[in-house]
């Protein structure tokens, strides 16, 4: 592979950095940006170099000598005279080019896998590939729109004006030509520049331009702030784990109810309004190096109520949205289908059942493929149970949010693994909450063997669903197979129901139900599933529990149960601050509509009443206490599910 690098320019804005060396050379931690650069493209297979050079060239020629050429047999530097802008340069030597070749500037530290960078131009039979990328400040950057196969529609140089929604898409410079396509424009005028100029000119004159997203690291060092910038990004790793050679944590949003506002459909740009804190919590995801792919069903399309165009338009507006908290999304990903027909308007093509359209799990699957996601440490977050459902069968830990939906659509049975108010506190879970907790169960996770049996109690929204499932993570880290199952699933229906806490759950059927394993054994149990948003029950599915796989029975009664097993029992109480579960205890009843404002104290009241005793008189049989409010920035916030 041969890769022309751009060399020329003076670099004024850097010259306090310079001391009269020319911009290839500034110091960057240590090592020339030239040298940095070359070093890079080698690492990834480029073996054949030309450097077009012109301000100090003597200079530029000296330091490759000394460096005996960087073990490149074939590294060549080219005077190219009079400054004739980036493409200008590139078109006077187009001679001693390959038919296909990259193209570097000269002022970029780069971390970017060029061989796939390369592959998928090849793939697309585009005159020419432009690797670009989201940024903190779109405002202020040359953007790009993608239309139909991710080839470029449209050059938007900057300013921008003002209330026009554009993509979030950067030109990086960093480019693969076929050489063919520039042959036409062998003459033209000097200078002229790739961006500014050419681009758009083969653009208007039928070019196939097309345009590759990735986070990958890529950073022009044109200024001292820039430099030191990318700097601090060498030495703390940043530029190192911006690769897709490792694999990410990647979050997965879902848009309507989640991060806007939830109406009917959202068919115009006017439509979509931003959650309050949502654009902040990307913000979060970004700075913490977590990915940030969106997957939403949009079966508008299929309804005939907007266009692609349309929709391209209305996540343009979400871009600008999330870039003014200087927040932005990796990728944005949506189903287009709609499985049932009648609509006026309708397309039929689109109206087919399909592996995209959530709740399946296809949009996460390509999202984790393109981003090279590592699912162990991913998360999904959304409002719906479809988003739940395609999670499960997608292999990550999922959040409900109580926005949008708040999981009342009711639609599949599946409960989520943590329950947040919204996006704001998602970002704050994952970020702070979940780490703090994941520590605070490392000492019970090391005395677990497989096979074991977990009982974990405490007051209602004190957190024992929550803390189970950290457990459950950490089990599974250490390759031991765990089951999460709420005493919740085997609540009475309401008419059933006796008083006191123990009269609200079937605890006989729950013991029968895993008697098998309870006696050493493995197979399907029968599980039925309660629907707390909704109260009610679903009918029962079968889970297959294997001999060694470590069960968690977590609830109110969790520790006042005797059970009849040969199983190791280990015991855990979640203590919990009173003003704290107070607060969530009032807010879950409200959001679930189980009680008013003015009622829900009484209500709080009366269930406390019910069970604090016994959840007292059970504590002292637990081994380990754990107390989760530490946790939480504020725990009065009612976010503890």
């Amino acid at each position: 592979m041969q890769a022309v690098i751009l060399a020329g320019g003076k670099g004024t804005r850097l010259a306090e950095r310079l001391q009269g060396r020319p911009k290839p050379l500034v110091d960057v931690d240590g090592i020339p940006l030239l040298e940095r650069q070359i070093r890079t493209l080698k690492t990834f297979g480029v073996d054949e170099i030309i450097v077009l050079i012109n301000h100090a060239a003597d200079q530029i020629e000296r330091y490759c000598r000394e460096q005996a050429n960087f073990g490149l047999s074939r590294l060549r530097l080219i005077d190219d005279g009079a400054p004739r802008g980036t493409a200008g340069a590139v078109l006077a030597c187009l001679d001693v080019l390959a038919p296909r070749f990259l193209i570097v500037y000269g002022d970029t530290l780069f971390n970017i896998d060029i061989g796939r960078f390369v592959e998928e131009h090849a793939r697309s039979g585009a005159d020419a590939t432009l690797f670009l990328h989201p940024n903190d400040h779109p405002h202020d950057s040359d953007l790009v729109s993608l239309g139909d196969g991710d080839f470029v529609s449209a050059f938007h140089s900057k300013p921008h004006p003002p209330g026009t929604y554009l993509p979030n898409l950067v030109n990086a410079a960093f480019y693969v030509m076929e050489r063919s396509a520039l042959e036409p424009w062998r003459e033209v005028q000097t200078p002229c520049d790739f961006g500014a100029d050419l681009f758009p000119m083969m653009l208007s004159a039928g070019a196939r331009l097309k345009g590759y997203n990735s986070f990958e690291y890529i950073k022009d060092l044109g200024t001292p702030t820039r430099l030191d910038k990318a700097v601090r990004h060498l030495r703390t790793g940043v530029v190192a784990r911006a690769t897709l050679a490792k694999p990410q944590t990647c979050v997965f949003l879902d848009r309507d109810g989640t991060l806007n506002v939830l109406r009917d459909y959202v068919r115009k740009a006017d439509d979509l309004v931003m959650l309050p804190g949502a654009a902040e919590a990307v913000k979060r995801f970004n700075d913490a190096e977590h990915r940030i792919a969106i997957v939403t069903n949009q079966p508008v399309i299929a309804r005939g109520e907007c266009s692609f165009e349309g929709l391209r338009t209305i996540h343009a507006k979400l871009d600008m949205a999330l870039s003014e908290a200087g927040g932005f999304a990796d990728r944005l990903y949506f189903c287009p289908h709609h499985p049932d027909a009648g609509f006026p308007g309708e397309v039929p093509s689109l109206k087919i059942r399909c592996d995209c359209r959530k709740p399946e799990p296809g949009m996460i699957r390509q999202a984790a493929a393109d981003l090279n996601a590592d699912l162990d440490r991913s998360w999904m977050v959304g409002d719906s149970t479809s988003d739940l459902m395609a999670a499960k069968r997608a292999g990550v830990r999922s959040i409900l949010v109580r926005t949008g939906e708040g999981g009342r659509d009711g639609k599949y049975a599946v409960a989520p693994d943590f329950v947040v108010d919204d996006i704001a506190a998602a970002a704050s879970f994952i970020l702070d909450v979940y780490p703090s907790l994941t520590r605070q169960v490392s000492d019970l996770v090391s005395t677990i063997a497989a096979g074991d049996l977990i009982l974990l109690g405490g007051a209602a929204r004190a957190g024992k669903s929550t803390l189970s499932r950290v457990l459950a993570d950490g089990l599974r880290s250490r390759g031991i197979a765990c089951e999460v199952l709420s005493l919740d699933r085997w609540i009475h229906p309401e008419p059933d129901r006796k008083p006191g806490v123990l009269g609200r759950f079937d605890l006989d059927a729950m013991q029968q139900g895993l008697r098998p394993w309870l006696d050493g054994a493995g197979g399907k149990i029968p599980l039925p599933f309660y629907d707390r948003v909704r109260r009610r029950r679903l009918p029962d599915a079968d889970l297959s529990l294997a001999l060694d796989t470590v069960l968690i029975l977590e609830g109110v009664p969790a520790l006042l149960l005797s059970l009849d097993t040969k199983r190791p029992v280990h015991r855990a109480h979640v203590a919990t601050d009173e003003a704290g579960r107070k607060a969530r205890v009032i807010a879950d009843l409200v959001q679930r509509g189980l009680a008013s404002s003015a009622d829900a104290e009484t209500t709080y009241a009366a269930r406390a009443a019910d069970e604090t005793a016994l959840v007292q008189q059970a504590a002292p049989r637990a081994t380990f206490v754990f107390d989760l409010d530490a946790s939480f920035s504020d725990p009065e916030r009612p976010s503890l599910s």
